[in-house]
């Protein structure tokens, strides 16, 4: 039987057919026009971009670090250039063979493996990497005869870090190492990204890393055209790097190098500052440590050595350590109590020898007898002063030492200072949790007023508020940053500095005392270290306490282990009636401060005023803890090298040393009589016989 076809039907189901496959077609080429218009004009910035940086690749050039000098413009930190195997990783075919190959020509420890494998992470495959640094001549002839057997390695010449004075100053002038992953996250985050690109190490301590943004300089580029391989093949485009600006430092690196000299193996810190505008001379903080170890990643042994040592060299003690300031206290006690009203100058205090609070007595050394505001400081009074303490009160004097800067940042411009403690009964209830703990007794004041008790500060805030009393109450910040030298230029130009601060004392009140601290050097107990100067200082001994000795019990450092002893301390100025320079110093577990501490400033004087640089009997005596007078023949300070090269900056304020030695004199040393060279300052037995006092 034969269907009936509907052709009517079959027309109607064709035409949909049609309609739907010219509605898929349509909707086919909507989208295609869509993507079209996403990727042509939507996206356009985008993709230009991604494609022009397939095709180049742009290759950062780092600057060179500026350089540091100090005063007179002695180099203290530099570059140096040496040879580098280098691996570019487009041109080696098996990276690793190539490494293994390399070895048997030149030296690749394990070490330099794994820095190289970071490297690599952290770096594009047509980048010239380093393998081997500072390479010998030996090693580069070696390579050189076989470099035909190495495509993509070559000898390249880089700049290192260099520290020509090693350990001197090591602590002021920091070091740089290689950018860790927080130092890279913060720089990442911060507006200098783009000018740290290429960029493998970053300042890490001290004038380094306080003043990074100037040392650094600014980072230039190479644009490159690449193949699909990552192989360079033109350059396209570049803009050279600028150098960083090179820093000077108020530092003299002559008398830093003095002092360390006169510290010897001892641990300790000075501070040398100049009144006049706050600009720090020296800056001593001993041991201390080899900047070298650090330029090109200090190795395990060398790093276990420094941060186990007891003696604790990687420490700034200048900037980080905080000590009880013995006596070196007194004449700040004794200028509040004048402008509090808590004493006049003619005010009189009974010294027998100790004093009774509460039950408790307080010891005091020998009796003085009736004592004045003047014999007080001169003789050491600690009766004096323990009733100062009593009559004054904890929180009057943390008003008063506050502004001096005892307790408090400096604003010093080398990260890291340590605040320490001035003691309030605010400070108290912050500090302790136990309720009992919280609450202030009155017989914890009366320590505060010879320096020891809670009184706990750094030696640059002594050295800082000694600064301002030699200045008469003129309050200067403290600063290392003497000027910068513009990379292109050449030119010096003085780095601004805060005006003064008056701390508003009256004359009288400050006269006073500093006629005391005077008559320290002349009647005192550092009388015996200033006999015959022929200058005039000021100065205050101190001895603080490492642990604590009761009452009953007599401080005997022989029947103590050496970290046990007292400190040695001492803070002074000079000339007495126009002061150019300022300081304070501690010899950790060193005793009396006329005995270890006295004998080092009067050196840094004789240096500063005189241009005396001491013999090197006189140094060998000082370390020793012998030493009271000079001794030998004292030297031209300008007449002793440093071991570093000097840079000629038009501008630079060097600062001339007087010659000791006037023009008259026998133009020889070996020729000029003992006598005329250092005249005997006190008679011979009374320098055997003298006693070093607090």
């Amino acid at each position: 039987m034969m269907e009936v076809i509907d052709s009517e039907a079959e027309q109607s189901r064709f035409r949909l057919r049609i309609w739907v496959v010219a509605a898929v077609v349509l909707l086919a080429f909507c989208l295609l026009i869509w993507r079209l218009l996403v990727l042509q004009v939507v996206r356009h910035e985008d993709l230009a971009e991604r494609a022009e940086s397939n095709r180049t690749a742009v290759v950062p050039i780092v600057p060179n670090r500026g350089q540091i000098l100090d005063r007179n413009g002695v180099v203290l930190a530099t570059n140096y250039a040496a040879y580098t195997l280098e691996i570019t990783r487009s041109k080696v075919k098996d990276l690793e063979a190539t490494i293994d190959e390399l070895a048997t020509l030149v030296e690749i420890t394990p070490r330099d493996r794994r820095k190289f494998k970071r490297l690599v992470d952290d770096s594009k495959n047509f980048e010239s990497l380093p393998i081997r640094t500072r390479l010998s001549d030996e090693e580069v002839a070696h390579f050189a005869a076989q470099r035909y057997r190495f495509p993509g390695v070559d000898i390249k010449a880089r700049l290192f870090r260099s520290y020509p004075l090693e350990e001197t100053a090591s602590h002021v002038i920091g070091y740089i190492g290689r950018i860790n992953q927080r130092e890279k996250e913060a720089i990442e985050d911060s507006e200098d990204a783009a000018n740290y690109r290429g960029t493998e190490v970053i300042g890490k301590l001290g004038i380094e890393q306080s003043y990074e943004k100037d040392l650094h300089g600014l980072t230039g580029w190479e644009q490159l055209e690449t193949s699909a391989g990552g192989y360079a093949v033109r350059k396209l485009g570049s803009r050279a790097a600028t150098p960083g600006d090179s820093l000077v430092l108020s530092l003299d690196i002559r008398l830093q190098r003095m002092i360390e000299q006169l510290y010897g193996n001892r641990r300790g810190a000075l501070v040398a500052i100049d009144p006049r505008n706050g600009e720090v001379l020296a800056m001593v903080s001993r041991p201390a440590f080899d900047l070298n170890l650090f330029v090109d990643g200090i190795d395990q042994e060398s790093w276990t050595q420094l941060n186990e040592s007891i003696d604790r060299p990687m420490l700034n003690r200048a900037l980080r350590g905080t000590y009880p300031p013995g006596s070196t206290y007194k004449p700040f006690m004794a200028l509040g109590a004048l402008e509090r009203g808590a004493r006049r100058t003619d005010s009189i205090t009974q010294d027998n020898g100790s004093w009774t609070f509460g039950g408790h007595t307080f010891r005091s050394g020998h009796p003085n007898g009736p004592v004045d505001l003047h014999r007080a400081i001169v003789k050491s009074s600690n009766v004096y002063f323990y009733q100062l303490a009593n009559d004054m009160g904890v929180d009057a004097m943390h008003d008063f030492m506050k502004p001096l800067g005892f307790g408090q940042i400096t604003g010093l411009d080398v990260r890291g200072e340590a605040r320490g403690v001035l003691p309030s009964q605010e400070w108290k209830r912050n500090t302790y949790k136990r309720p009992e703990q919280k609450k202030w007794y009155a017989g914890e004041t009366i320590s505060l007023g010879i320096g020891q008790g809670y009184n706990n500060f750094t030696l640059l805030q002594l050295a800082h508020a000694t600064a301002t009393l030699a200045n008469s109450g003129v309050k200067h910040q403290p600063h290392l940053g003497l000027g910068k030298i513009d990379a292109l230029t050449r030119r010096y130009q003085q780095l601004a500095q805060p005006a003064g601060i008056d701390l508003g004392y009256k004359p009288q009140n400050v006269e006073a005392v500093r006629r005391a601290v005077a008559a320290v050097t002349v009647d005192g107990t550092a009388r015996g270290i200033f006999a015959g100067a022929p200058y005039t200082s000021a100065g205050k001994t101190g001895t603080a306490q490492a642990v604590g000795v009761g009452q009953k019990d007599k401080y005997n450092a022989a029947k103590l282990s050496e970290y046990q002893r007292d400190h040695s301390l001492y803070m002074a100025y000079a000339p007495a009636d126009k002061p150019t320079i300022a300081l304070a110093l501690i010899v950790e577990n060193a005793g009396f401060g006329a005995a270890a501490a006295g004998p080092i400033a009067r050196r840094v004087f004789d240096y500063w005023l005189l241009g005396q640089y001491p013999s090197e009997e006189d140094i060998a005596s000082v370390r020793s803890g012998q030493a009271r007078l000079p001794m030998g023949q004292p030297r031209r300070a300008n007449d002793i090298a440093v071991p570093a090269d000097s840079v000629a900056v038009e501008g630079l304020p060097r600062k001339p040393l007087p010659d000791p030695f006037p023009a008259a004199a026998p133009a020889d040393a070996a020729a000029r009589p003992a006598a005329a060279a250092q005249k005997p300052l006190i008679p011979a037995a009374a320098a055997v016989g003298w006693v070093p006092e607090d």
